[in-house]
């Protein structure tokens, strides 16, 4: 079995209540933190990598993402998904094999850009062609955006999630949809389904969420915001006591 195969049988034969959760590492130091807790795959999230190098999330130059995930991946043994954004404007096939090149066994792709939704029947046929360049090597998790970007009706969701499953995509991930409608969502989406829970406690819990319909968990940036809160705690006193 590859890795893409393996990491694709994780999000089937779920019971209700324990979804597949997928931390985000934005770097190689946390990827082995996670492994090293148990988790069986990663999935990064564009925003985290991106404030690890300095950048505002949007803003990572291509390249500089892809050398990020390379180290990502080379520093754990277990399964990697990558958020690139919308895809950097990369050709299909030059988007496959960069992923693929990094050693990335799957990826979230966007479907709005510069904060406007994109046409969801175009947006359908590129990601047809990235399925087609990509065969079964990578997990493609098409991203809906219509929520983060006001559109509350979760029909629009269900008909861009109907498109991109359509044109290959292994799970769809209608971000920041709210918890009241994934029933319905659950409902009208085919296959496996991605929710965002927040890990400090403010969101309903994977397992509550994977009650509901939920087959994956992914935090986003949250743990490196997380992490980033903790240090602006009062540190030990003095003494060094605590301090490594």
């Amino acid at each position: 079995m590859t890795d893409a195969a393996a990491f694709r049988a994780l999000h089937y034969g779920r019971p209700p209540g324990d979804p597949l959760i997928l931390p985000g590492p934005w770097d190689a130091a946390s990827a082995r933190a996670l492994v090293d807790a148990g988790f069986p795959a990663l999935a990064t999230p564009s925003a985290g990598v991106a404030a690890s190098l300095g950048y505002a999330d949007g803003e990572t130059p291509a390249a500089e993402m892809f050398a990020a995930l390379a180290r990502i991946t080379r520093a754990v043994d277990v399964p990697v998904s990558a958020d690139v954004e919308d895809g950097y404007g990369l050709a299909p096939q030059e988007l496959v094999e960069r992923l693929l090149e990094a050693g990335v066994v799957g990826c979230n792709l966007e479907d709005s850009s510069g904060g406007v939704l994109k046409d969801p029947h175009r947006h359908a046929e590129w990601l047809a062609e990235v399925r087609s360049a990509a065969g079964d090597r990578l997990f493609l998790n098409a991203r809906v955006d219509t929520f983060a970007r006001g559109v509350t009706d979760p029909d629009r969701a269900i008909e861009r999630a109907a498109l991109y499953g359509a044109a290959g995509a292994d799970c769809v991930y209608p971000i920041h949809a709210p918890t009241a409608v994934l029933p319905l969502l659950r409902s009208g989406i085919k296959g496996p389904l991605n929710m965002y829970a927040r890990p400090d406690g403010t969101s309903p819990t994977p397992a509550e969420l994977g009650a509901l319909g939920a087959t994956r968990i992914t935090f986003g940036p949250g743990l490196l915001r997380l992490a980033l809160r903790s240090l602006q705690k009062p540190w030990p006193e003095a003494s060094g006591r605590g301090v490594d």
